[in-house]
């Protein structure tokens, strides 16, 4: 299955360039391994596409609601962090 998202241009550059490896988005959709990501690069201010896309193939999904890591006044403080890896 394909699924198109906006990416704002510099994250696209970034994927597009190979330091971005992952996205972090709301759940209010399903997907699941192997299907195909199409990111279409989204311009916020001209409030449209700039015509470039990546395709990447969904490799790992990872959801949650509640993370209780941690104390709520730590990540009201410091925030998350996604760490990507090879």
């Amino acid at each position: 299955m394909n699924h198109t998202k906006k990416v704002w241009p510099e994250y696209f550059q970034n994927i597009l360039d190979g330091r971005k490896t992952y996205e972090l988005r709301l759940a209010d959709w399903e997907c699941k391994e192997g299907d195909k990501l199409i990111l279409k690069e989204w311009d916020p201010e001209k409030k449209d596409y700039t015509g470039r896309k990546i395709e990447k193939e969904i490799t790992y999904i990872g959801k949650t609601k509640n993370l209780n890591f941690w104390k709520k006044e730590d990540v009201e403080k410091y925030g998350y962090q996604i760490i990507s890896f090879k």
